[in-house]
């Protein structure tokens, strides 16, 4: 293996991650020939296959698996080296991975534009993980440098710091009958239908833990993965659902879905810049962690407080 080459590791891994030789050459800005010759080189000096391909379908090897662990090993450790000569030459270069749960993206952009104008020399990279699962998974094979989440995962040692309070709020169509009552009792959404997340989802988390802290049983219409064919079908009239504030700002601007203003909501979470412990942050890195921790609470209270008032630094999280 002495001839392999970092460039020849890099480009397995990203085939691997997108399981295709031109979305590989799409991310790396090469051509598909470029990509294929580089995984040619590697199997070649290997004396292993590392793809089975099957026309356009590609699928990882038994010794493609394992080189795929050996190979983000070292493209980790390449990164910490070379995170760690930026910090002697305090640079603020770079290339800059964040990675975020799906309700994030609705201001984590907004944010990123901020930073970028503050440090142009930094190439901000953005992952948005469906889950909260492939979140972790990123952060732990090193594929982003700091994650933008809710709940901080427990199954890695991690450092997460809050930034700011993540609302979470009943939604109804614009004339649903409860919007007259101005303030509505948990149990008269006993037999309301609700349009929610998915079981795995942290917002779905949130409003079960909510529903069995005041003894009520809610009646699941749907559920579906997307916040935006939730606020669809809200605004469609087919049920109620329980959502992020943060997701919701052009929906309520426009008057399209209406806040619910129930008994004990909003419940209050907290949004947390979390990233590995055992991994030095670049100086890009720690620049965007220093920048959210003191621009982040600032701008998303501006977001919240047309819709629920001041004082939300007031109100404890909410467990989950």
């Amino acid at each position: 293996m002495k001839n392999v080459t970092f460039r020849q590791i890099r480009v397995f891994t990203e085939v691997a991650r997108q399981l295709s030789f031109v979305r590989a050459a799409e991310a790396l800005h090469l051509t598909p020939p470029a990509v294929t010759m580089q995984v040619k080189e590697l199997e070649a000096q290997l004396e292993l296959p590392l793809f089975d391909r099957q026309g356009r379908k590609v699928a990882l090897t038994t010794a493609g698996e394992y080189f795929l662990v050996h190979a983000r090993r070292l493209l980790a450790v390449m990164k910490d080296a070379e995170d760690a000569m930026q910090r002697l030459r305090h640079l603020e270069t770079g290339v800059l991975n964040v990675g975020l749960v799906s309700t994030a993206k609705y201001f984590v952009p907004r944010l990123l534009a901020r930073f970028r104008d503050e440090h142009p020399g930094v190439e901000v990279r953005l992952q948005v993980a469906g889950r909260r699962d492939q979140l972790v998974t990123l952060l732990n094979n090193g594929e982003v440098d700091l994650a933008i989440m809710g709940r901080p995962p427990r199954e890695l040692a991690t450092r997460a710091e809050p930034f700011a309070a993540h609302p979470h709020v009943f939604v109804a169509p614009p004339g649903h009958p409860l919007l007259a009552l101005g303030h509505v009792p948990v149990a008269m959404l006993e037999n309301q239908p609700l349009i929610v997340r998915e079981g795995a989802s942290g917002t779905r988390a949130l409003m079960d833990r909510f529903f069995q802290d005041h003894r009520v049983t809610p009646r699941i219409a749907m559920e579906m993965p997307s916040n935006e064919t939730i606020k669809q079908a809200v605004m469609a009239g087919m049920g109620l659902s329980f959502l992020s504030l943060h997701t919701l700002g052009l929906e309520l601007r426009a008057q399209e879905i209406e806040l619910l203003h129930v008994e004990h909501a909003p419940v209050i979470r907290t949004w947390n810049v979390v990233h590995l412990q055992s991994r030095l942050l670049s100086p890009a890195a720690e620049a965007f962690r220093y920048f959210i921790l003191e621009e982040g609470e600032a701008w998303l209270a501006a977001h919240d407080r047309p819709w629920i008032g001041p004082g939300l630094e007031d109100r404890g999280p909410a467990k989950a």
